[in-house]
Order: structure tokens, then C-alpha cells, then sequence
């Protein structure tokens, strides 16, 4: 899309884009393009959410308004979360007393993979799961052993991939039960309660310690997994 750009500019046809990945059009350097903070496949944030969805696109269209280029601007606003059911948390304790990452990952994947697959059958097998190559398993393990060796991760577009199915994973296995949840808690929980949110809070203190990737930590956790004060209930 943006050699597609560069294209249609040459014949005085003005263009602007929207990128998922920061890092591509920041190389690639398309004439005017929006960066969103948003999954894979979802350039606009979520289904069904008319009023953010058209200010995303307001967004990348005031960018036919600059003079000066290329341009590269952020979107301001994180993707709302998707409700999967009315379901509270499953009742997993995400305590341990790993002192890797491997182990700690690991051992809540291995706690969480039958609340997973619960809730996958109470929805006919649909999952969100899936837009990585890469298998759960494969994805938590490939996180530790970044984390473990204290190392940023190398291939950034898969890595993007790996945390999205991460994130889906787990909202759906903590979603398993039937009943009524607060779906903001249930990303709360997430956060600040599960290894994987203390991993990926880890990821975003490195990227965004790096100048030349300090705006792919905004990929890693959205603005409300920032807030110190924000607190969720321990599991018992």
C-alpha cells in the first residue's frame, strides 16, 4: 500500500493509510499515513462500534491537510476490548513460585488451557485465537525465552501477533464460566494480576526504554494497563 501510494501521488492523486505496524511505515515512508495501536486485522478497532470506527477514518483523511511529508502520525485512542460472553473469571490462582519466566508462563498456561477450551465449546469453537502462526504453547515459551534472556524481541510484526493471541487466549479462558462479568475487570484482572500481564509490562518498560521502538511499547499495553492506581481483586 504504500509503494501504491507513492504511485498515485506521482499522478497528483493525494493519499493517506492507515498502518497497524509502526515500524513498516516508518521504513516504508508512504505519503501520509495514521499508525493505530489496534490488533491485526482490525485497522478501524472493533465490530460493531460505529462512532469510533468513523473517527479513526477522520483521522487519517486530516492528514490530506498537511503540507509537509511523509507523514506519520499516532492515533490517540486505544481499540475498546471486545466482550466474548457474559461470563465471569475462572476461578485460576495465579500465584507461583517459578523464578524464570519460563516456569512462571508456563505453569499459568498450563492452569488456564482447560478454562480455554471451556469456553471455546460454550461458543461453538469460535476463538479470536489465531492470528499468530503459532501455537499457544509455542507463543509463551518464545515470550519467556525473550524475557529470560532479557532480550527485545526480533521480529516485531510477529511478535505483535504472538502478544495479540496472548491477550485473546486469556480473556477467553478467564470468560469460561456462565453468568454476568464486568468485562473491564476481567482486563484488569489481566493486567495486573496474571504473569502474562506482569511479562508484557516488562516488554513495554523495554521498548519503551529504546528511542529508535519506544512507540511499539503503545502495542504492547493499551493507556488503562499504565495506571498505577488501577487495582483489581487477588484471587483466592
Amino acid at each position: 500500500m504504500s509503494a501504491l501510494g507513492y504511485f498515485l501521488e506521482r499522478a497528483d492523486i493525494m493519499t493517506t493509510g492507515i498502518s497497524l505496524v509502526r515500524e513498516n511505515a516508518a521504513s516504508l515512508q508512504p505519503p501520509r499515513s495514521l499508525w493505530v495501536s489496534f490488533p491485526l486485522g482490525r485497522p478501524l478497532g472493533v465490530p460493531n462500534d460505529p462512532a469510533f470506527q468513523h473517527r479513526v477514518i477522520e483521522s487519517a483523511l486530516d492528514l490530506l491537510n498537511r503540507t509537509d511529508g511523509p507523514v506519520l502520525a499516532d492515533y490517540p485512542e486505544d481499540a475498546p476490548g471486545v466482550p466474548l460472553d457474559n461470563s465471569p473469571a475462572c476461578p485460576v490462582s495465579f500465584r507461583t513460585d517459578h523464578t524464570t519466566w519460563q516456569g512462571r508462563l508456563n505453569a499459568e498456561l498450563a492452569s488456564l488451557e482447560p478454562w480455554y477450551q471451556i469456553g471455546r465449546q460454550r461458543r461453538d469453537g469460535r476463538t479470536l485465537v489465531g492470528v499468530s502462526t503459532s501455537s499457544i504453547r509455542d507463543i509463551i515459551s518464545g515470550l519467556a525465552a525473550d524475557l529470560d534472556a532479557a532480550r527485545l524481541p526480533a521480529d516485531l510484526p510477529a511478535f505483535k501477533a504472538a502478544i495479540e493471541d496472548a491477550k485473546a487466549f486469556y480473556v477467553e479462558a478467564l470468560t469460561a464460566q456462565p453468568g454476568e462479568y464486568d468485562h473491564r475487570q476481567t482486563y484488569l484482572t489481566l493486567w495486573y494480576t496474571t504473569e502474562l500481564g506482569a511479562a508484557l509490562r516488562v516488554f513495554y518498560e523495554q521498548f519503551e526504554a529504546d528511542p529508535k521502538l519506544s512507540a511499539f511499547a503503545q502495542i504492547v499495553l493499551p493507556r488503562d494497563a499504565l495506571d498505577d492506581k488501577q487495582t483489581t481483586e487477588t484471587p483466592p
